[in-house]
């Protein structure tokens, strides 16, 4: 393992265990703070297909937006693990919470139905999970490298980031195959 590797090995495991610390009273603060410039974002770009993910391991949680975006009659997709090709991700119209299932990370996600899976390049912004991110708009995720090749692959995606203030550092040990964010929305946790 290389040295900038083994940093950012340790990056994950520390910016974990912060969000993870985070009270549920500070999750839920943060996650309605989000909610007004992922609103201006959406309404700035005209976006109607959007992307989701739904919270996992002390992420900052985007249900209150999904709720919102689903009452404003937007499209909400959220991502899943694509059967076939590995590291990639697929995105299925999420419509009904009893159709989730738990992914091999445990991660819940809609079950597949092909006629709910959305083209990527029919999507128009995605907020994306992180562990890490910087003052420059990069994100560090689990390391498996899914959003960095959804992103790779779909330029015109406006990649948004959600994140708490703890998980913010001046600048991340980058690698070749990261894709920076197209903007980055902070929650604070009071």
């Amino acid at each position: 393992m290389s040295d900038i590797q083994q940093i950012r090995q340790q990056l994950r495991t520390s910016m974990r265990a912060k969000r993870l610390a985070l009270s549920p009273a500070q999750q839920h603060f943060a996650a309605k703070q989000i909610i007004p410039s992922a609103q201006q974002l959406i309404e700035h770009y005209q976006a109607e297909h959007i992307a989701c993910y739904l919270p996992f391991d002390g992420e900052i949680s985007p249900l209150a937006l999904i709720k919102m975006l689903q009452a404003q009659g937007k499209n909400v997709y959220l991502p899943v693990l694509h059967p076939f090709s590995a590291h990639q991700l697929l995105f299925l119209r999420f419509d009904d919470e009893k159709e989730l299932v738990p992914n091999r990370f445990g991660i819940l996600e809609p079950k597949l139905d092909v006629q709910k899976v959305l083209p990527i390049n029919a999507l128009e912004m995605i907020f994306v999970p992180l562990v890490a991110c910087d003052k420059q708009g990069n994100r560090l995720g689990m390391g498996g490298g899914f959003y960095d090749r959804t992103l790779a692959q779909s330029p015109h995606l406006i990649s948004v980031g959600l994140a708490h203030r703890c998980q913010q550092v001046e600048r991340l040990p980058l690698e070749s195959w990261d894709m920076p964010l197209s903007h980055l929305i902070i929650g604070e946790c009071e």
